[in-house]
């Protein structure tokens, strides 16, 4: 067994004072604690006939692709523009100052295709929702979303409601040591 808190540096103050920031290279540099998340993440998916799984750059992308090897599907991935070259589906959303813009590519998910949507962190939910909007627009069947983190205190769960979304280290803002769920420890 895996306890996969234990690869994840907190660090105090950054990138801003009052932020606790979960650092995950410590895990990305350890083989075995990055195959046992990657593992954790798929492992509520396996049964469930995954086609693509789908993330957005650039920590997503890490997780995303063992996943979709452990699921047996493929793997698209969700860029910003200027990084794709070909014909794309774009949505633009809201940040706190200004817009961003999320694409992939036209035949990146064909139709009701099963999508796994994945990323290193669940906070406010805004990337991933945009992902779900964007997939959605694809005509894509989201099937649900998996995070190795999620910040639960910031709410990102409720916004990606209705899709069912998974975390393997779930943190709470009056409980700085992890609670793991049920597949922290792997």
């Amino acid at each position: 067994m895996v306890d996969l808190s234990k690869y994840v540096r907190e660090i105090p103050d950054y990138p801003k004072p009052g932020i606790l920031f979960r650092d995950i290279t410590p895990m990305l540099a350890d083989p075995q604690a990055l195959a046992a998340a990657a593992k954790a993440m798929a492992a509520p998916f396996l049964d469930m006939k995954i086609d693509i799984v789908a993330a957005a750059e650039a920590r997503g992308f890490i997780f995303a692709t063992p996943m979709a090897i452990e699921l047996g599907a493929g793997f698209v991935p969700i860029r910003k523009p200027g990084k794709l070259p070909f014909d794309l589906h774009s949505f633009a959303y809201e940040l706190e100052y200004g817009t961003d813009e999320l694409q992939i590519h036209v035949d990146g998910v064909k139709p009701g295709q099963r999508v796994l949507i994945v990323d290193d962190l669940l906070a406010t939910g805004g990337t991933m929702e945009a992902c779900c909007r964007l997939l959605e627009k694809c005509e894509a069947k989201i099937v649900g979303c998996s995070f190795l983190i999620h910040l639960a205190q910031l709410g990102g769960e409720d916004r990606l409601n209705p899709y069912h979304c998974h975390s393997v280290l779930t943190y709470d803002q009056d409980d700085l040591e992890s609670e793991l769920s049920p597949s922290g420890r792997v």
